[in-house]
């Protein structure tokens, strides 16, 4: 019969659970066959086969095609359905508005005549805005992602309804210059621009013989 030793906590005899755990760690299982399959899923297609188009052409989306997009977008995943983001439209000379504010930022003056041409490689541009609200439960950094996530399904949507999608950014983004002409509040940020138009020929002739792999997703799987 056991025998009280008046310590009413005993020393644990063998593993500890983290002992435990680490002993049992075994990694994902990836004996039984993946029934996912890219080749016939159009979505999963259109994640498979997405590439960033660093020169487009002139032709774009209309304004009732980005606000439809806009609107299906909306389903990202979105804590509290706070709706922490925006995008603005730029546009013709409005373009010539943002490379003045880069050149504001940066401290660059022009000679007369003479524009910043970053913002002229697509015709439109759409400028995404992280807009937080304060909620108890929801930080700031996760209404960032969630903008983020928009983000990305706006570039997903785009290139499966067949337009070239650029991201930008830079170390001027978020500068007061540019800020201003984005009309963001002090709780606002700016995650940069979405370079949009066709895509040029040339591009969709590599897209079809390209053997480029996709990453092993084994570098972004683990388990507990």
């Amino acid at each position: 019969m056991p025998t009280d030793s008046g310590d009413p906590f005993p020393t644990a005899v063998g593993p500890t659970l983290a002992e435990a755990g680490e002993e049992s760690r075994t990694g994902p299982d990836y004996s039984q066959p993946s029934s996912i399959d890219a080749l016939t899923d159009p979505v999963l297609h259109a994640l498979a086969t997405r590439r960033s188009i660093s020169k487009v052409d002139s032709e774009t989306p209309s304004d009732s095609d980005l606000r439809e997009i806009i609107r299906i977008i909306s389903s990202v995943a979105d804590h509290k359905a706070l709706k922490p983001w925006r995008f603005v439209i730029i546009r013709g000379d409005d373009r010539l508005r943002l490379g003045a504010a880069l050149d504001e930022a940066a401290g660059v003056t022009r000679a007369p005549g003479e524009v910043n041409t970053k913002p002229l490689r697509a015709e439109l541009l759409l400028a995404l805005v992280a807009s937080p609200t304060p909620h108890p439960k929801v930080p700031e950094w996760e209404q960032h992602a969630t903008a983020a996530g928009a983000g990305h399904l706006l570039e997903l949507a785009l290139w499966q309804a067949g337009w070239g999608v650029m991201w930008r950014s830079g170390t001027l983004t978020n500068e007061p210059a540019v800020r201003r002409l984005h009309r963001l509040t002090d709780s606002e940020l700016l995650m940069g621009w979405f370079y949009i138009g066709a895509v040029p020929e040339r591009y969709r002739a590599r897209l079809t013989t390209s053997t480029r792999p996709l990453p092993d997703p084994d570098q972004f799987l683990d388990t507990l």
